[in-house]
């Protein structure tokens, strides 16, 4: 398996400073800043990319796991809410929550949710990010 990488640049401190980062082969370039991270200022931060990564990771692991099973998954779209908190030492990741929504013949909105949980706590960037509270909530188009 290939290893994939990501890099980031920060300039200055924390609060005034600057940064960018950069997905895999420059797929994606994105700015960083205090304001962008902790308030709501332009830019992306690390928490969304974490969640971007995660929703993907999530998709991919369940249109294989409901392909597996005999199912056809047409679509899987998955948003993830990443939840930053101040800690007893700066800040911390505790919740993410992931919501998705599937187009799959054959199966019932029970038997979708089954394999949405089963999803959640295979894939590999789940696995990861085990320290993390990870909730999934499943609709069926």
């Amino acid at each position: 398996m290939p290893v994939r990488k990501s890099s980031a640049v920060w300039e200055g401190n924390l609060k005034s400073g600057k940064g960018s980062m950069e997905v895999g082969r420059g797929v994606f370039t994105g700015k960083y800043s205090f304001a962008s991270r902790f308030q709501e200022g332009t830019g992306t931060n690390p928490e969304e990319l974490i969640g971007a990564a995660l929703a993907g990771c999530f998709s991919m692991a369940l249109s294989n796991e409901l392909a597996q099973a005999g199912f056809e998954p047409q679509k899987i779209q998955t948003t993830a809410k990443v939840h930053l908190e101040r800690a007893e030492q700066g800040f911390k990741i505790t919740k993410i929550e992931l919501t998705t929504s599937g187009k799959v013949g054959g199966i019932d909105a029970d038997k979708f949710s089954e394999f949405v949980d089963k999803a959640r706590i295979t894939c590999p960037v789940s696995q990861a990010l085990k320290g993390v509270e990870i909730t999934a909530h499943s609709n069926l188009e």
